[in-house]
């Protein structure tokens, strides 16, 4: 039976503009680069960032097996491969299209120079000939400034493959000029963010016997290790391995040290990229690759919360699962499989259960210290379940203010001062044990009036006086104002 049929070939400058919108940050463009070189065995890899004004360009070199002109163009075409093609044990890429897609979302020319024998072959994608001519034109070699930038990052290799960047988004502009400091300081500003990213995502592959060598503009990239697996006070929660198809899924959390048993550069370090509160969850790793950092994957009931924030928990993937994870194109999202959310849930529940714990000490600490009258102007307590903050009376200069109607008032401008300065977060983060149930509620929350609610409010209400309003007019403003506007009195009768 013959069937109809029409070909809807997409627009070559279509698809362009898609492949450059699919949401790469320059860091995770430069991870996806990186991933071809691992996937090539490479032991050396280089990262570079040159600026050039409008000319400024950035290259990935490896000492990789390389590619035959065969296999070079395959890995320019988009989407050459599926996502179901047979790859090695070490191919970290998925749907083919990682190069092209990473490479439009940051540069307009794209040109890869490999080799497997000391045969340099050189192809180049250049948007523009291709939105001009409206057909995927992929350039043999590449044109003379880009072939002399080639061979000085070849140098004396036999094997490997080079990837540059040139006609960067963001600084093809004529604006932008080489003496632009600003601008400059932003390119280069990029360049230090995109290490911290490698450094995370890269780890497993920076450390160990086997670790390979990955340097960012000649220096070293150093590896994070999200769980401080190393430091001696880390507690390390019973490991499990979740059934999944024909394999199996690894997850093992981790309780971070609190403050107290780490050092200032420690704690800072340890924070990660996001800090603390970002940094929490779990962290999705494929064949050794970080595809996700700190994220409770959407899980019912989990959410980022201080009181978890030394909670990590990492899973490995099989990268035969791709699919039921739903790893997106980008190596920047996942979706739990439903048969494993349960234990995923579980598991977290336990984890930051032992998180809020660590920080509850700490929290016990801080409270402790906080009852020297001559240090702190706050005092924050937990009675009958509700966690309460009230000012130090015994603060020398909340009992000068208390002493009224001496000085011309920078004593008191100066205790204002302190307490907009010393609101006492910490301790309210780790006191809490619920969502909201024991925030602290102001004057014992809605509802009649006690005598120091009527005290303050009356005090409230004589200064408006004395500024000039009328009593039906201070009334109508105290209704408006909190705490009073959910209380009950005089100024609501």
């Amino acid at each position: 039976m013959l069937v109809e049929f029409d070909v809807a070939a997409p627009d070559p400058a279509g698809m362009v503009a898609s492949l450059s919108s699919l949401g790469y940050s320059l860091p995770a463009a430069i991870a996806d680069l990186i991933d071809n070189s691992i996937s090539a065995d490479a032991q050396n890899i280089d990262v570079d960032f040159t600026w050039a004004g409008r000319d400024s360009w950035v290259s990935v070199v490896d000492d990789g097996t390389g590619m035959t002109e065969k296999n070079l163009i395959i890995a320019m075409t988009v989407a050459a491969r599926g996502p179901g093609t047979p790859r090695t044990s070490t191919d970290l890429g998925r749907f083919g299209v990682g190069l092209k897609s990473a490479s439009f979302s940051q540069a307009r020319q794209l040109t890869v120079a490999t080799a497997t024998d000391g045969t340099w072959h050189t192809r180049t994608w250049d948007l523009d000939v291709v939105e001009k001519f409206g057909e995927w034109r992929l350039l043999r070699g590449a044109g003379p400034e880009t072939t002399a930038l080639v061979e000085t990052l070849v140098a004396d290799r036999t094997h490997g493959t080079v990837v540059l960047w040139r006609q960067l988004t963001g600084y093809r502009s004529d604006e932008v000029a080489e003496d632009d400091e600003k601008t400059q300081q932003q390119f280069y500003a990029e360049a230090e963010r995109t290490g911290t990213h490698l450094g995370m995502v890269f780890a497993r592959f920076l450390t160990g016997a086997s670790r390979r060598q990955l340097r960012l503009s000649n220096s070293p990239v150093e590896p994070w290790d999200p769980f401080l697996a190393s430091h001696p006070s880390v507690q390390r929660l019973p490991a499990e391995d979740l059934p999944l198809a024909d394999g199996s899924v690894r997850v093992e959390p981790y309780v971070l040290p609190n403050a107290q048993r780490l050092s200032v550069s420690a704690y800072q370090a340890a924070a990660g990229p996001q800090g603390w509160l970002g940094q929490q969850g779990f962290y999705v790793y494929r064949r050794d690759r970080l595809i996700l950092a700190g994220d409770w994957l959407g899980i019912r009931g989990l959410r980022r919360e201080e009181k978890f924030s030394l909670a990590r928990i990492a899973v490995d993937i099989p990268a035969e699962s791709d699919a039921d994870w739903a790893v997106d194109v980008r190596k920047a999202s996942v979706v739990p499989p439903v048969a494993l959310r349960g234990h995923l849930r579980r598991i977290a529940m336990h984890a930051r259960g032992q998180a809020a714990d660590a920080l509850r000490h700490r929290g016990r600490i801080a409270a402790r210290r906080y009852g020297d009258p001559l240090r702190y102007v706050w005092t924050v307590r937990r009675d009958d379940g509700r966690i309460s903050c009230r000012i130090n009376r015994s603060h020398p200069l909340v009992q000068e203010a208390l002493k009224g109607g001496q000085g011309d008032g920078t004593r008191l401008r100066a205790l204002l001062r302190l307490l907009e300065e010393t609101v006492p977060v910490t301790a309210l983060r780790v006191l809490h044990e619920t969502d909201s149930l024991d925030d602290p509620e102001p004057f014992g929350g809605p509802g009649p009036s006690d005598e120091q609610t009527l005290e303050v409010a009356q005090q409230v209400f004589e200064v408006m006086l004395g500024q000039g309003r009328t009593a039906e007019e201070a009334r109508a403003q105290l209704r408006l104002m909190p705490p009073f506007d959910q209380k009950q009195g005089f100024w609501n009768e």
